[in-house]
């Protein structure tokens, strides 16, 4: 009998942040005292759209032989998270995800600089054709998915993730962040449905 794949995680960052964000730096972390730093990937994804999407499935395709994918993905970030899963079927961890954000890049052209790396870059009508172009209407996959969702986000409407992840598992807490507060103590949750269990 085969052994079931080892587990992987692909953390996928937000709008203008990076691999130094809080959540980023923390699961790394976290998992790096665990003896789980091999199985971990924080990468860097590209402001356009096309470019990020093309980026995250080599990567996954690159390990999908060998592993047990999992994505995380934190706004933006779940957004892509969720056309990668209905489109290759691998599950998805969601924190606070954007359902529409070619809404809001919509109101943002112009030059942006990375919260982070300090890069300028421009936004245009391109990228948010690009990221309408990304959107999943109803899952295919509604099981693949585990969605936490703050109340108090500011960035972002909580109900409009929470209806288009009705049919999923859903963490809803009052209060808290668009970055999401207390992150660290939904991290075992987290790993355990990424298939890292016992990390508590």
């Amino acid at each position: 009998m085969l052994k079931p794949a080892m587990p992987f995680i692909i953390y996928i960052h937000g709008f203008n942040s990076s691999p130094a964000s809080h959540k980023a730096r923390y699961l790394a972390a976290y998992l790096k005292a665990r003896g789980w730093t091999d199985n971990y990937l924080a990468p860097a994804i590209d402001y356009q759209p096309q470019r990020a999407i093309e980026s995250l499935v080599k990567m996954i395709e690159k390990r999908q032989d060998e592993f047990n994918i999992s994505l995380i993905g934190s706004s933006l970030g779940g957004y892509y998270a969720t056309f990668l899963t209905e489109k290759l079927g691998i599950n998805s961890v969601l924190i606070n995800p954007a359902v529409a954000p070619y809404r809001m890049l919509a109101n943002s052209l112009g030059m942006h600089e990375n919260y982070h790396t300090g890069e300028r870059y421009q936004i245009t009508r391109a990228e948010v054709h690009q990221l309408q172009a990304l959107e999943t209407g109803d899952l295919v996959f509604p099981e693949r998915y585990q969605v936490f969702l703050q109340t108090g986000d500011e960035t972002l409407d909580y109900k409009e993730a929470a209806q288009k992840y009705a049919l999923c598992r859903q963490k809803i807490e009052h209060g808290g962040s668009h970055g999401y507060d207390n992150f660290d103590t939904v991290v075992p949750e987290i790993l355990a449905f990424s298939g890292i269990k016992n990390t508590s």
